[in-house]
Order: structure tokens, then C-alpha cells, then sequence
């Protein structure tokens, strides 16, 4: 719930909180805990807004959705008796009444009362929805700050150590981790914080280190504060304590990692058993229906609500506890750099460097018309290329294809338009309103995407290694430009030959931070990218780094540990998702073939016997296989397609990571229903 608003909405905020101000002060204590709690929170989540005013505005929210649930409630109570739903008579308390007029008095108050209490329970909701929302909203956004804060900590705290390395005293790594907010996000914020409390407000930076350590969010980043801030005062080593901090912070990023995985496992566990309740509830209800006293409705509402909903839940309560990479991977140029900021912003309509000289000589815009119609020409002449780079917009290309096929499948007659000739047919009328359009969108974007994940993955996989390598060579007096020429020479891979490029542009005139970070942001991943920003920055300073390279390459490789970690872990939860789904299609299968049919068959031939004509119990002589089939058909389809997208985001915390597995589960739920039906 976004509160950033406009001038006229921000007005319209402000009067709404200025009338219930009156209600705040009445209900609320200023000095009470409520109050600072959620003051406390609106700090840790650098929402700039008065609590007073603030818990009014919420108040004036809750306030006004009451009152409508309360006329929607109140409606609703009149509407049951008036339309004849409940009937007043049938409503009655037990009260012991001692005449006939106290019992038509209780009688006729029977219809205000229940309407007066059905508005009264809408209104609590709706003043609960809307007093609670708002008020949750800054517990959840400093919730959200102190997870990734305590994600990039470790990180951050490898930078500051480079930093100190580097030879930058305390103020200047105080004002270069602020400027760093590309690479570590939140960390960043928050030493920002601290360097506008002493540049604009005067105060000593001691009392604004203690301060910040007061208000971040981070009980981690709160002790790490506090340590250098001790450090600070008493005149320590601060090399040494950045040292051992870096250190302790890589041992807790492993033993989180540790907890996650073990929650992990827990949610493995529990959708194993709640993925297979919707089977069992479809077996008692078709059982039911066999029966005579089942209701079809029940058995649409299982497969069509609550297959779905289970998985949806799912995704959102494992989406609480997964950890996904934190930023976007780029890194600002920096130093108004107007090339590098150009590149960064390129892509299909931005052309780039030609775009800040557009409409200035006529020879700036035919460049720019030649530059336009050599990025068509590139991107045609290898468009595989720019699927690579960008999977998703595989689907600008492959959802109208989708929609033209099934368009024409349905001009041509050839798909069912009614829910009887999907009944009759139910493999066919399947595929053309499902797998043909599932099978042209998603195919290809796994295909891109996979591809995507394999490029970058060739960077990664070797950046430990190599980083170890530059740290040796630059040990033995080689600069760091050296070093790289070095390590490219005597390596192999995609890396190597990345190395071998920013060379050369170093060699051709580009600086090697400009170089550094272009590499970086061509391939845009954030682990690379801190390990790009630390190497860049120190660099800068001098081109003995080895200490550096060294912490970047142990940075790296406690990043590859726990990458291991987390899918050697990862792989156990996946397998149980998918032998659960095996389990489910085939017992679903096993029910169509084995019971289904034989009992409907049964059925039939006791239904011109003597006993069905004496009024005996025809035991599934009613039911319709085909529409039933049908029905189970579709629920292991959609059970497919969510198992397949849990799998990908437990395994890579990215929902379009399941697209390959949706593909593998739904093509088996197919296969085994041509067979089966």
C-alpha cells in the first residue's frame, strides 16, 4: 500500500487526519507504548510522517470503511428476511417469557436486532481492515528493510574492510558505504543517514553513529554500530575490527542460510500433506455422489478453488521465508560519467550516447537514424541473442502467436465452445484452451531463460577461482591491470575472456574502473556486482591490493558455499514436490480406470435388475465418467502447473525459475490421460 501521494491527495490526507485528531487524542495515550512502538517503526522504515498524525489517518480509514461494511451489513440483514431467506419466526433465543406480550415484543424486535448486529460485526471488520492495514504498513516495510539489510551486512562489511585497506580513515569509509547504495541497498541508507546527520545538522559523527544504531531496523547492523562506535572512542584498530567483523558477519550468513533451509524442508513436509487433501476430499465426494447424496458443485469447487488456492497459499507462505538476491546488479558510473550513463539506459528504444545530442545539428539526428537502423538490423540478424539477454519478452511474440492459433482453432469449429462438448471430449478441448497456448508461451521463455541462466552462471562459476588468481599475481608486484592480463592469459572460460576485454579497453584508453563496471553491467548480477564495487574502489586508491582480493575472493567463495548449500538442500524439497505430484496423478488415474469405470459399469447392469425397479440402491448407476474424467483431468493439469512454479521458487526463489518443471509435469499429466481416457 503505497502512501507517497500527491498535492491535492496529500491535502485531502492531511484534513482526514487533522478531523480524527480529536479521536486519536482520546483513544490513545502519547506517552504510551502503542505510540512509541509504531513512532519506533515509522523510523525503521524512513517513512517521514508525525505519528500523531498517522495513527489519525488511520483512524479516518478505519473509520470510513467501517461505515460502509456497516450500510453494506445492515443491507444485507434487512435483504435476508425481506426476501424471504430466513423467516423471523424461526430464530429464537430461548428466553423465558412470562406473557403473550413480552413475546411479541421480543417477536417483532427479532428483525432490528439481527440487522443491527450484522452491521455491527461488517463495521468492526471493516474498521479493523482499514485501521490495520494502515497501521501494518510501517511494521512491514521496516521488516522488510531489516531482511535485506541483514542480507548485504556480511557484504557490506567486506567493502568497509577493503576500504580501511585501501588506507581511507573513518570519516571517508563512513562516506564511501553512503555512497554506495547501487551495490548495497538498505546498509547503504542507513551510514546515508549518518553522514546527513553531521554534514546538514552539525552533529558530531560519535553521536550520530550512536543515534543511527538507536533507529536502524537491523539488531545486527544496531551492534555493529555500536562496536565501531567503541572502537571509535577508544582509538582501536579499526583495520583489525573491520577484520574480525567480516569474519563473524560470513559465519552468520551461513548460519541463516542454515535456518532457511531447515524451514524449508518444514513447508516440503506440509505440502506433501496438503497437496494431497483435495485428492482425498475428491475421492469422498465422488464416492458420495456415487451414492446418490453427493453435489457436482462440491467436487467444481475443489478442483476449480481449492486446487488453486492451496498452491497460491503456498507460494506466499514459503515467499515469507526465501531468500532472493537483493538489487538489480547494476552500478552507477559515477562522476558524471555521460558515456557509461548512456549505455546503462540503452536498449530497444533508447539508443544510447546519440540520445544527448538529438535535435542539436541535423548531422546528430541522421547519426542517430543510422544508429537506430543498425540496432534493427543487429537485433534481426540475431534475435536469439536479444531473447538470451531479455527471456520475458519472449512473450511478446509468443501470446499473440498463442491467442492466433486458438483463434483460428475456434473460427475453424475445431474447438469446443460449450462445457458439453468439453465433457464429451475432454483430452481435445483441453488442449486447444490450455496446452497449445501453455506449450507456445512457456516453452520458449524456458528455453531463453535457461540460456540466460546458463551465460551467467559461466561468469560466477569460475569468479572465486579467479579472483584467488589475481590476488596472487597483484602479491607478487604486478599492478592490478597486470594482474588481470595475467589471469586472462592463464585461464579459461567466459570470464577469462571478459578479462581479456576489459584489457584491452584499458589498453585503447577507457579507465579500468569505467571498464570494470561496463563488464559488471553487461551482465548485471548482484554478487558480481559487489565484488566489482569493492575491487573498483579500492583500486582507485592504489594498485597493490592483494588484502582486497583476497577478502573479495573469500567473499565469494562463502557465497559459492552456501549457493551449494542451498541446492544440494533445495534438490531433496524439489524431488518431494514432484514424487508427490507422480503420487497424485497416478492414484487419480488408478480412480478413473479402476473404480470410475467399473463402478459406473456395475452400475448399469444393476439398473434394469428387479432390485432397482423394488426401489433398491443403485450404486453408481448416475454417475457421468465423462464429465468426471474430465474434472480429474483438469485437476492434476492445474496441480501440475502449480508444483512446477513452487518447485522453480523454492529452488531459485524466482517464480519463473518453474517453468521448465510446469512443462515436464503437465506434458506427463497429458500423456497419462490419452492413455487413461
Amino acid at each position: 500500500m503505497s502512501l507517497e501521494l500527491g498535492d491535492g491527495a496529500g491535502r485531502d490526507s492531511g484534513a482526514l487526519a487533522d478531523a480524527f485528531y480529536p479521536l486519536y487524542d482520546l483513544l490513545f495515550d502519547s506517552d504510551g507504548d502503542i505510540v512509541a512502538d509504531v513512532e519506533a517503526k515509522l523510523v525503521e522504515a524512513r517513512m517521514n510522517q508525525a505519528v500523531e498524525l498517522y495513527l489519525s489517518k488511520a483512524l479516518a480509514v478505519g473509520t470510513l470503511v467501517g461505515g460502509v461494511l456497516w450500510a453494506v451489513g445492515c443491507l444485507l440483514g434487512w435483504a435476508v428476511f425481506e426476501l424471504g431467506f430466513v423467516d423471523p419466526d424461526s430464530l429464537s433465543l430461548g428466553i423465558p417469557v412470562g406473557s403473550a406480550e413480552t413475546a411479541a415484543l421480543l417477536q417483532s424486535a427479532t428483525v432490528p436486532v439481527a440487522v443491527l448486529l450484522a452491521g455491527l460485526v461488517f463495521g468492526s471488520v471493516g474498521f479493523g481492515m482499514g485501521f490495520g492495514t494502515l497501521a501494518a504498513v510501517p511494521y512491514s516495510r521496516a521488516s522488510g528493510r531489516k531482511r535485506e539489510i541483514n542480507m548485504l551486512l556480511s557484504d557490506a562489511v567486506s567493502y568497509m574492510y577493503a576500504l580501511s585497506v585501501g588506507g581511507l580513515n573513518q570519516l571517508e569509509i563512513l562516506e564511501a558505504m553512503a555512497d554506495a547504495d547501487d551495490t548495497y541497498g538498505e546498509v547503504a541508507k542507513e551510514f546515508q543517514s549518518i553522514v546527513n546527520e553531521t554534514e546538514y545538522f552539525g552533529t558530531d559523527y560519535r553521536n550520530a553513529v550512536r543515534k543511527q544504531s538507536m533507529e536502524t531496523p537491523s539488531d545486527e547492523l544496531s551492534q555493529f554500530l555500536t562496536d565501531m562506535l567503541s572502537i571509535i572512542n577508544s582509538g582501536g584498530d579499526m583495520e583489525q575490527f573491520l577484520y574480525d567483523k567480516k569474519e563473524k558477519h560470513m559465519r552468520t550468513a551461513k548460519q541463516e542460510q542454515e535456518t532457511t533451509l531447515e524451514t524449508l524442508e518444514l513447508f516440503g513436509e506440509m505440502y506433501m500433506t496438503l497437496s494431497l487433501f483435495p485428492l482425498l476430499l475428491i475421492i469422498i465426494l465422488v464416492v458420495m455422489s456415487m451414492m446418490g447424496s453427493g453435489r457436482e458443485q462440491l467436487i467444481y469447487g475443489t478442483v476449480y478453488a481449492l486446487i488453486p488456492l492451496t498452491g497460491v497459499g503456498f507460494l506466499v507462505m514459503i515467499s515469507t521465508v526465501k531468500q532472493d538476491e537483493i538489487g538489480d546488479g547494476y552500478l552507477s558510473p559515477g562522476d558524471g560519467n555521460e558515456r557509461l550513463e548512456a549505455t546503462q539506459r540503452e536498449g530497444l528504444i533508447h539508443l544510447g550516447l546519440i540520445e544527448a545530442f538529438k535535435g542539436r545539428f541535423s548531422v546528430f539526428d541522421r547519426i542517430r537514424s543510422r544508429e537506430g537502423n543498425y540496432k534493427t538490423k543487429e537485433l534481426l540478424s540475431a534475435p536469439q541473442l536479444f531473447f538470451r539477454d531479455n527471456p520475458l519478452f519472449t512473450l511478446v511474440l509468443s501470446v499473440p502467436t498463442a491467442a492466433a492459433v486458438v483463434g483460428m482453432l475456434f473460427l475453424d469449429g475445431s474447438a469446443p465452445t460449450a462445457w458439453e462438448g468439453m465433457i464429451a471430449n475432454p483430452i481435445w478441448g483441453t488442449v486447444v484452451w490450455f496446452y497449445i497456448p501453455a506449450y507456445m508461451t512457456l516453452i520458449p521463455l524456458a528455453v531463453f531463460y535457461e540460456w540466460n541462466g546458463l551465460t551467467r552462471r559461466s561468469i560466477t562459476g569460475k569468479l572465486s577461482e579467479n579472483l584467488r588468481k589475481l590476488s596472487s599475481a597483484n602479491d607478487t608486484g604486478q599492478t592490478l591491470l597486470e594482474s588481470i592480463q595475467t589471469v586472462s592469459d592463464t585461464s579459461t572460460g567466459k570470464l577469462a575472456d571478459e578479462f581479456e576485454v576489459m584489457y584491452a579497453k584499458v589498453n585503447y584508453g577507457m579507465s579500468l574502473r569505467e571498464a570494470m563496471v561496463e563488464f559488471n553491467n553487461k551482465y548485471h548480477i548482484p554478487r558480481l556486482a559487489r565484488t566489482i564495487k569493492l575491487i573498483a574502489e579500492a583500486q582507485e586508491a592504489s594498485s597493490q591490493i592483494t588484502d582486497v582480493l583476497s577478502t573479495a575472493a573469500q567473499s565469494s567463495e562463502n557465497q559459492d558455499d552456501i549457493e551449494r548449500e542451498r541446492k544440494s538442500r533445495t534438490r531433496m524439497q524439489v524431488a518431494i514436490i514432484l514424487m508427490t505430484y507422480l503420487t497424485l496423478l497416478a492414484v487419480m488415474a488408478i480412480l478413473k480406470t479402476q473404480f470410475l469405470d467399473t463402478m459406473a459399469g456395475l452400475g448399469g447392469q444393476s439398473g434394469g435388475g428387479e432390485a432397482a425397479g423394488a426401489g433398491g440402491l443403485s450404486f453408481g448407476a448416475s454417475i457421468d465418467t465423462q464429465l468426471l474424467s474430465l474434472l480429474f483431468f483438469h485437476a492434476v493439469t492445474l496441480q501440475a502447473v502449480l508444483s512446477g512454479f513452487i518447485s522453480g521458487y523454492i529452488r531459485d526463489a524466482k517464480i519463473i525459475s518453474g517453468v521448465k518443471f510446469v512443462i515436464i509435469l503437465q506434458t506427463l499429466a497429458l500423456a497419462v490421460w490419452v492413455v487413461v481416457v
